[in-house]
């Protein structure tokens, strides 16, 4: 478990809101998502190429 503290926040101030959280969650799964996407098109892609040649 780390022990550091994330960038641009201080052991005295508050911590994260719930809503907070929810809102970097629903970001992390968006990227996650999009990064899934990426590279399933992108693996597509390459299988499609190389079955032509």
């Amino acid at each position: 478990m780390s022990t550091t503290q994330p960038l641009g926040r201080t052991p005295a101030s508050a911590p994260l809101r719930v809503r907070d959280q929810a809102r970097e969650a629903a970001a992390l799964i968006a990227f996650s998502a999009a990064t899934a996407c990426g590279l399933a098109l992108a693996l597509l892609l390459l299988t499609h190429l190389g079955s032509q040649g």
